[in-house]
């Protein structure tokens, strides 16, 4: 993508708000530049109420390229993105949202991974099968955010996820895609699929 995403960027922020999903100054977005940069957006800043000025540029090398703001400093949560990137390099955009069904997901089980119910939504990422077998990656969620992006090295490294997405324990969802537009779509999805799933452990006897 050569266009500057802010724009589109600080869009999706505002809708993800209103969702509830990016509720004070949680969560962050990211878009990837053709020279291996990408915009992030700033740490502390209200997602309801972004500018193009609450960005800041991440070089390939992970120092900040270009800030808006002098005062400004780039999310606390930059490391997942560089790691994503580096790990994935077809991805142009990640996103990570904090929502109250993720959370309540991400407790269903103990494991590192959950099952995702075969529902017709899933194909929305990128799953064109019948009744379909996906889990999702569950990784903890340390107080010390360069640990997180480290486990998601060494375990993606080791195995690809079946789904561009994983979700952190008691803390949010963070998804990838080959375009902005297809980052916002993988959003709705695991958020429609996480509404799902919290409202089938209400209702008894569903098989699924």
């Amino acid at each position: 993508m050569s266009a500057d995403p802010r724009s589109i960027l600080v869009a999706d922020a505002r809708r993800f708000y209103e969702q509830g999903w990016m509720v004070g100054t949680a969560g962050n977005l990211s878009a990837r530049q053709p020279d291996g940069s990408f915009w992030i957006t700033a740490s502390g800043r209200d997602k309801g109420q972004l500018s193009t000025e609450d960005f800041i540029r991440i070089a390939p090398d992970g120092s900040v390229a270009e800030q808006p703001h002098p005062t400004a400093r780039p999310s606390n949560e930059t490391c997942i993105h560089e790691a994503i990137y580096q790990l994935f390099p077809e991805a142009q955009a990640c996103y990570h949202v904090h929502s109250v069904p993720a959370n309540l997901v991400s407790r269903l089980t103990t494991g590192d991974r959950i099952a995702l119910p075969p529902l017709e939504m899933i194909k929305g990422l990128g799953i064109w099968e019948e009744n379909p077998t996906v889990h999702l990656p569950i990784l903890a969620n340390h107080l010390q955010v360069p640990r997180i992006a480290a486990e998601i090295r060494d375990r993606f490294s080791q195995e690809a996820p079946e789904v561009p997405a994983l979700l952190i324990r008691d803390h949010g969802i963070t998804i990838w895609a080959p375009a902005i537009a297809a980052a916002r779509h993988y959003v709705e999805v695991m958020e429609y699929i996480f509404r799902f799933q919290v409202a089938a452990q209400q209702t008894p006897g569903l098989v699924w």
